[in-house]
């Protein structure tokens, strides 16, 4: 019998997250003065426990008991040897994927959101505001906080509100708020509206609404949480490919190829760091982020000083940006939809430890189709971007007659995405390609922002 699931045992789970922050260097984010942010700048947005890991150099940092407790209502997660569609593409390559779409809430997303409503809780925080694009990030933060007793308020993107309804039920079953993005609640919603009432929204926009609802609260007692970008999001996802590293050795294998799909850069990171440090070490791995060739922030845009939210309340942060002003066109993707990139990512694709990739949309929904017949899990559109080059590695290794294997991060499920899949099925959907014009008019936001570093790690 062919072994599929490659399952660790509850007391295996990793007790220690990977701090990339140890082994790179990486340009400090800037305030309005343009001097290096420190930590007390950023007291009224994240509670302080959280700001020192946001800014900690420590490789290893403790995994709270409380913490490893709920994780453990699905960690550790199944690592998965696609073998329906190794047969199907007729594949010398092994190809393996992290199984992140057996957390409650469907994605890899819970892995922060626990810690981080830990966190805050601890800290004595009543309520935490959020974005969500997809809507991913809006469920798992209403599901951590419902662990820990914590009023969650989701602002979620227009686009996504009206695509994937149930989104917002799911939040609301774990008794969290979500209101359309941009909305008439903040300043930033109604000055988005005011410019283009017909907006799609963004999630630069939905992060300006969440951060002024945090701040503005006169208790004290609100701050505000982030799925993905920041380096504290990276840490807590580092379980993914620490959990991985342990399954491949029980089978004795070692990855010769890693992806995943990148929109802040969250679920890709918490696979490919804890592998980052063997391949500046001199170990032969490739490594892919895939985004969407609609939104393509590692891809086609410059690596710069920007704002991670349209309003400029965020300090600016080093890292790959479309513009911060940046409206990304209304695909179905919208976990993807982001204008920026993780810094830390962003560091690493400067350095050419990381080579980006783009893919369609409709590439990417065809891809999902073909491999949910194959493997049977229905992937989220975001995860189809991943599976979409997984595949085209797999055939390349089919012409070259190598047994390469393949590791990637299988990021969510797509049951609350079929409205994708449907339209896809109609012929409605369309593909977007961002054009050379579009392009250079969202780089003039730039003109008067430092320029960051060009550093080497190693």
């Amino acid at each position: 019998m062919q072994v599929r699931n490659i399952l660790l045992k509850q007391d295996e789970m990793p007790r220690q997250w990977y701090n990339i922050l140890a082994d790179i260097k990486l340009n400090p984010p800037l305030g309005p003065d343009g001097n290096p942010v420190k930590p007390e700048d950023l007291a009224p947005v994240f509670p302080m426990n959280l700001i020192e890991q946001e800014v900690s150099s420590e490789r290893w940092i403790d995994i709270p008991e409380e913490v490893l407790n709920i994780y453990a209502i699905w960690r550790p997660s199944p690592l998965v040897r696609a073998y329906g569609l190794e047969k199907a593409l007729g594949t010398p390559a092994k190809i393996y994927y992290k199984n992140e779409s057996v957390s409650p809430p469907g994605s890899h997303k819970p892995n922060t959101s626990v810690p981080q409503a830990y966190y805050n809780k601890v800290f004595g925080i009543k309520k935490i505001t959020t974005e969500t694009g997809a809507g991913q990030w809006g469920s798992a933060l209403s599901f951590a906080c419902a662990q820990f007793g914590i009023e969650c308020k989701v602002f979620m993107v227009r686009v996504s509100f009206d695509q994937k309804p149930y989104r917002k039920s799911m939040m609301e079953m774990w008794g969290g708020k979500c209101v359309a993005s941009p909305s008439t609640e903040t300043k930033a919603g109604r000055d988005a509206l005011a410019r283009d009432p017909d907006t799609p929204g963004s999630l630069g926009i939905a992060i300006s609404e969440a951060i002024e609802a945090a701040v503005s609260d006169q208790t004290g007692q609100t701050r505000y949480s982030l799925g993905s970008v920041l380096n504290h999001v990276m840490l807590h996802q580092t379980i993914i490919g620490l959990e991985a590293k342990k399954q491949l050795e029980m089978v004795g294998d070692y990855p010769d190829i890693i992806i995943g799909c990148a929109g802040g850069g969250s679920n890709f990171a918490g696979l490919a760091f804890p592998f980052v440090l063997d391949k500046m070490n001199g170990k032969q791995i490739e490594i892919y982020p895939v985004e969407p060739a609609a939104c393509p922030t590692l891809t086609r845009a410059p690596f710069v000083y920007d704002h991670g939210d349209t309003a400029g309340y965020t300090p600016l942060l080093p890292m790959h940006s479309l513009g911060h002003a940046f409206v990304p066109p209304p695909i179905h993707t919208g976990g993807l939809r982001y204008h920026g990139m993780s810094p830390t990512v962003s560091q690493l694709v400067a350095e050419g430890l990381f080579e980006p990739k783009s893919v369609s949309q409709l590439d990417a929904l065809k891809t999902g189709i073909t491999v949910a017949r194959t493997e049977g899990i229905i992937p989220a559109p975001e995860t189809t971007h991943a599976l979409a080059y997984v595949i085209q590695e797999a055939e390349k290794a089919k012409q070259e007659s190598k047994e390469k294997v393949i590791l990637f991060n299988w990021s969510g499920h797509g049951l609350l995405d079929l409205g994708s899949y449907d339209k896809y099925f109609t012929g409605s959907l369309e593909n977007y390609i961002l054009s050379d014009d579009v392009l250079a008019e969202s780089e003039k936001i730039f003109a008067n922002y430092p320029k960051p570093q060009l550093l080497k790690s190693r």
